[in-house]
């Protein structure tokens, strides 16, 4: 009897085992340390910060990165990474553009450039725990990347002595030209400025060879440095103990198929570039023959993705297309800058338990996409896209002794509004990848649908899971999108373009979205009377199912009177047949209401009149208040989103609020005396977005009830545009409503 329990518990154990082995290994993101926390004593907290290039030291405790606005390095206490904490930062006396980390010091390029014509610059050796720079190796040029030999002993640095793109529109060449410094470290991290040495790569490029701009180092086990000289596109290999260049060639170039190059707010994957110059930015090995690069492009080219090539210059895999169509499915994709499409600019790569990772950063989609190198001759297999955390990505940092991945950075909007500059750490265990939370499927060409900025939401009355979601006015063709909710990440299966005469409609700002009894959408359109050129107003507009327009419904001109920028933000449905009412919130004060209370308005479309409700904002000690999204749940009752316009550590108010209209009847437009609604708190939902571990998202814009209960927000995302990219689209089960 005991040896049969004994071995009934043995056999659960080896299944919970089996289970448990058979989770997959995902980063997920578990914290993001904002650089504004981190500022000396004294500065100027108004002015911008950056987080450029990342390093660590040796035990993965402790990370340095570089703030060249601030002419300085900071340093992040990650012993617990899930709570990074300020370590306070270093003065270097210039610019610091990359780092590296040898015991207790940092080694730090430094630009003391006067102008293009003058470069000029050092390598600063900080000690991390005096937090002083205590010497400075003078290069003879401007550094760029900096990086440290396998043993330790060896650091190289890329001088590029970079053009000046205002003169003669940034052709080249441009004198002086660049070059590789190499200089011996000793064992405490120590520089011995008398023994740098100077390697030449002029002479090389097929493209102005007087002018070589190398852009980034990197060195493999066998003590060589790969090189990319990205304006010439080309790529060099060093012997760092010879002190020369041992072999080179072109980077090539790639034609590209599929992809987007029209800045016309349509994400339309359709184009072709031909003969696309790869112009590699960063890189690194991948074993002692193999390397990858980031095709950014920054002169004539950009290949937007990555090229796995052999030292002996053969491709061993090219991208092409790939990446940026993984990056356009999460709704990542910058349209309103897309000459170099999602600008892949950082690489990195690391060896976490048995898995050969390389990491690629598009800096302007604000993600990373993580890769798992096969081998050799192998296509590497695509694992999963993570968010920046932030604005920018430039560094990209390895830590695979903690199971730690970071993000850098660099784009700091605090003045606009926005996110600022960020640290971002990812811990990799056997979990689900949370995110994308929403990705999208593909169109009837086989193309990824294109999407982002989605900015009201309706649930379809009798599917489960399925819901409608519009994007706003960032993009110039309105659109529809199904979503399956159901699915984990959420999937867009489809996307109708609102039309009239089958053609798309211009000047639309959809903000909400409502099921209309009868079939088809209500759609409710911001619009803008304030802007001085095309000013629009909000707009009503009634759709089939595939989007076409069947009618506009236009404010009354005593409405207009009284309207501002901040107009239609949902719309929802209550009835039908003659008793159909369209509700719509109005996102802040009007001229004429008292402050503090907004418009809900009523619209009888069988009637066509209108009638006006007051809803009362929360107020903050920042910024503005206002609503975001209306939704009919039933009996009279309605929940609206309620927001401030703060982001980070600043965001206070992001509510779902209910109230009802039973016993309550719309005044008239321009009446004196108008009701009042009642309002409960329904939900609270900034505990939802700090969830995410990431920075809190300002605009919490759809909300959503589905057939079977179940309640959804999502975030807008502005289209990528000023913003991380960064959409969350969050299921909050059932949560009390009446």
């Amino acid at each position: 009897m005991k040896r049969s329990i004994l071995l009934a518990i043995g056999a659960s154990l080896l299944s919970g085992t089996a289970l448990m082995a058979a989770e997959p290994l995902n980063f997920n993101r578990i914290s993001v340390f904002p650089v504004i926390r981190n500022l000396p004593e004294g500065a100027d907290p108004a002015k911008p910060t950056v987080s450029e290039i990342i390093a660590a030291n040796a035990d993965g405790t402790l990370l340095v990165y570089t703030d060249s606005p601030g002419n300085r390095v900071g340093l992040v206490d990650i012993t617990d990474p899930a709570a990074p904490k300020a370590g306070g930062a270093v003065a270097v006396e210039g610019e610091p553009t990359s780092v590296v980390v040898v015991g207790n010091k940092a080694l730090v390029g430094v630009n003391t450039s006067k102008s293009y014509t003058e470069p000029s610059g050092f390598l600063g050796v900080v000690d991390l725990t005096k937090k002083t720079l205590e010497k400075k190796c003078e290069l003879g040029g401007q550094p760029d990347s900096v990086a440290l030999s396998r043993d330790k002993k060896t650091v190289a640095i890329a001088i590029e002595n970079e053009r000046n793109e205002e003169h003669n529109e940034g052709a080249l060449p441009q004198l002086p030209a660049g070059f590789v410094s190499l200089a011996a470290v000793g064992a405490d991290g120590d520089v011995d400025c008398a023994a740098v040495r100077r390697v030449e790569v002029t002479g090389l490029a097929s493209y102005a060879p007087e002018d070589p701009e190398p852009e980034f180092v990197d060195f493999n086990g066998k003590d060589e440095v790969v090189v990319t000289l990205q304006e010439n596109n080309h790529l060099v290999i060093v012997d760092a103990k010879e002190g020369k260049v041992v072999s080179h060639f072109p980077a090539g170039a790639v034609t590209l198929e599929n992809v987007d190059t029209k800045k016309d707010g349509v994400i339309s994957p359709t184009d072709t570039i031909e003969n696309a110059l790869r112009e590699p930015d960063a890189v690194r090995w991948l074993d002692d023959d193999r390397f990858v690069i980031a095709n950014e492009g920054d002169y004539k080219g950009g290949a937007r993705g990555f090229t796995i090539f052999n030292k002996n210059g053969t491709v061993e895999f090219e991208s092409k297309a790939s990446f940026e169509h993984e990056v356009l499915r999460a709704g990542h994709y910058p349209d309103k800058r897309n000459k170099k499409g999602v600008e892949p600019e950082g690489i990195a790569f690391g060896k976490y338990g048995d898995d050969n990772l390389f990491f690629v950063g598009s800096e302007r989609g604000s993600v990373v996409g993580v890769y798992k190198d096969e081998g050799a001759g192998k296509e590497p297999t695509f694992l999963q896209l993570l968010p920046a955390g932030g604005i920018g990505p430039e560094g990209l940092l390895v830590i695979p002794q903690r199971d730690l991945f970071v993000t850098a950075n660099e784009t700091d909007l605090r003045k606009d509004g926005g996110q600022g500059t960020t640290v971002a750490i990812f811990k990799r265990a056997q979990a689900p990848a949370v995110y994308p939370t929403i990705v999208s499927g593909n169109d009837g060409k086989g193309l990824p649908i294109g999407w982002g900025a989605l900015s009201g939401a309706a649930a379809d009355p009798s599917v489960p899971g399925r819901l409608y979601v519009v994007s706003d006015s960032f993009y110039s063709q309105g659109a529809i999108y199904v979503v399956d909710a159901a699915q984990k990440p959420a999937r867009i299966v489809e996307k109708r373009i609102v039309t009239k005469d089958g053609k798309p409609v211009a000047n639309l700002d959809l903000e909400g979205i409502a099921v209309r009894p009868a079939g088809g959408f209500w759609l409710a359109s911001e619009g803008n009377p304030e802007r001085e050129k095309n000013p629009t107003q909000s707009q009503i507009v009634r759709v089939d199912d595939k989007g076409e327009v069947q009618e506009v419904v236009e404010l009354p001109e005593e409405l207009k009177k009284q309207a501002t920028r901040y107009g239609f933000e949902g719309i929802a449905v209550a009835g039908e047949g003659d008793s159909e009412t369209l509700w719509i919130a109005v996102q802040r004060e009007w001229k004429d209401d008292p402050k503090g209370h907004v418009k809900i308005l009523a619209y009888n479309p069988a009637a066509k009149t209108w009638g006006e409700l007051h809803y009362p904002l929360d107020k903050s000690e920042k910024g503005w208040v206002g609503l975001s999204e209306i939704t009919y749940v039933g009996n009279d009752n309605f929940v609206v989103i309620e927001r401030d316009n703060q982001v980070g550590d600043a965001a206070a108010i992001k509510k779902l609020y209910r109230f009802s209209i039973a016993g309550l009847k719309p005044a008239a437009i321009g009446a004196k005396e108008i009701a009042v609604v009642k309002k409960t708190l329904a939900r609270d939902v900034l505990p939802d977005l700090k969830a995410a571990n990431g920075t809190v998202l300002e605009k919490v814009e759809s909300f959503a009830v589905d057939k079977d209960g179940v309640s959804f927000i999502i975030t807008d995302n502005d289209g990528v545009d000023g913003s991380s990219g960064e959409t969350q689209f969050i299921n909050l089960g059932k949560i009390k409503l009446d």
